[in-house]
């Protein structure tokens, strides 16, 4: 009954999320509306592309205006009169990976491009956008002021880009070719702000709480700065899922059971589902929670081949191990999915793993010192352009960096996580007989 009941409950809410999509109809003529910036405009070949609110209605547009030197000082936040024509949202694929799903997933209700002539600034006002709406501008305007403070650092573009996506998400500065480079090599993910941030980040908070008697108190006030930096990176879906597990994980540490489980995976997918039902057809949300099961179900596998007691006595041998145990099993989880949507499996992942986990690392906590410092740019700088050269060697010069054109069916892809957890029980069997 609670399985039929939760499945009656998703399909009523992916019902009405469905009809509020369908219910915007956009006039074929050009048509005059005051928008506000959502997102940090990203530079194209031929115009800045930029989020947009409608104001009133609350539609959020893709929105492309025609590039010019006034355009390149459009901010987030700003407010504009503009006159054009709306349309649905496009129908582009690239394999399998559906982008008018994707734009639907996110909240759009359609797309614009925008003339040079036809759009001006007016007087900063969020006016007729809802409270929440108006709560996510203030984070991201901070963000956009913290951004400002990582430019003025000197450090050089590609930089400057990097510690932007690892640090406050925002990959609006991300060219084409170094995108290449990180997916070829198989690091996007540690571009997409995840659990791997957010771990760090309440590590660090973690390590604050010294006392056991103030652990009530502060564990909430560090569940509430995990929640806060995710209004600041603007909600994406690896970042929701990875705040609900760390909440999860917070309240259970409160009650002595400070271990995550299949059961906190589940509640977590749950909680998200409610709030977005269409996050399920998310591939940023897919990825997270198949790279999130294998690593609980799979890696503790991989305790049984060395025994515990050695690896405590080794501490630098437990965490390759421990990184290359996850490392694999994170890859069984998405890989199937990522040769689906993207058509590539990255021949390099261990290796790649075991350089930008410590680099990441080190990059999150130079950035946090870079913002209180600013002299301590020019270490962040050594880093990120250490590994940018590192995996560029990699992605260039070794040979076959990854395996293109895949672009297995749905029947297929399905089929090879069968076989996953084939071999997965069959293994887990064999090890409760052994």
């Amino acid at each position: 009954m609670i399985l039929l009941a939760a499945a009656a409950l998703g399909a009523v809410s992916s019902a009405k999320v469905k009809q509020q999509h369908e219910l915007v109809e956009w006039p074929e003529d050009m048509v005059a509306y005051e928008a506000v910036i959502a997102s940090e405009p990203a530079e194209k070949p031929k115009t800045m592309g930029a989020d947009i609110i409608i104001a009133g209605s609350g539609n959020k547009l893709k929105a492309y205006i025609a590039k010019d030197d006034d355009s390149r000082r459009l901010a987030i936040g700003d407010r504009l009169l503009i006159e054009s024509r709306i349309e649905r949202n496009g129908t582009r694929q690239q394999g399998t990976f559906d982008y008018r799903r994707y734009l639907e997933v996110h909240g759009f209700s359609g797309q614009t491009f925008v003339r040079a002539a036809h759009w001006q600034r007016q007087e900063p006002s969020w006016d007729g956008l809802s409270l929440w709406q108006q709560i996510r501008l203030h984070f991201l305007c901070y963000r956009h002021q913290l951004l400002e403070r990582y430019r003025t650092t000197g450090i050089d573009r590609e930089a400057y880009a990097v510690v932007a996506a690892m640090t406050l998400g925002d990959k609006s500065a991300m060219t084409s070719e170094l995108k290449d480079v990180y997916a070829v090599s198989g690091a996007s993910h540690v571009l997409a702000l995840s659990g791997l941030h957010l771990g760090i980040i309440y590590l660090l908070l973690s390590m604050m709480i010294v006392r056991r008697r103030l652990r009530a108190v502060l564990q909430p006030l560090a569940v509430l700065a995990i929640w806060a930096f995710a209004l600041l990176v603007g909600l994406p879906s690896s970042v929701v899922r990875a705040s609900v597990m760390i909440s999860i994980f917070a309240l259970l540490s409160l009650t002595g059971h400070g271990r995550m489980s299949l059961n906190a995976l589940a509640l977590a997918a749950i909680i998200i589902l409610l709030a977005n039902p269409y996050s399920l057809f998310d591939v940023g949300f897919q990825l997270s929670f198949a790279a999130m099961l294998a690593i609980l179900t799979i890696q503790p596998l991989f305790e049984q081949v060395i025994s515990r007691k050695w690896l405590m006595d080794h501490p630098v041998l437990r965490w390759l191990w421990g990184l290359t145990t996850v490392s694999f099993a994170a890859q069984a989880g998405t890989a199937p999915l990522v040769a689906y949507y993207f058509g590539r499996f990255s021949t390099y992942f261990l290796l790649t793993n075991f350089i930008v986990i410590p680099a990441t690392t080190a990059i999150l906590y130079l950035a946090l010192a870079t913002l209180l410092l600013p002299m301590t740019g020019i270490a962040l700088l050594t880093v990120v352009d250490w590994l940018n050269k590192t995996l560029t060697f990699m992605a260039t010069r070794l040979p076959y960096p990854s395996i293109e054109g895949l672009h297995p069916t749905i029947l297929q892809t399905v089929m090879v996580y069968v076989i996953i957890v084939s071999l997965f029980l069959i293994i887990k069997k064999y090890d409760q007989h052994s």
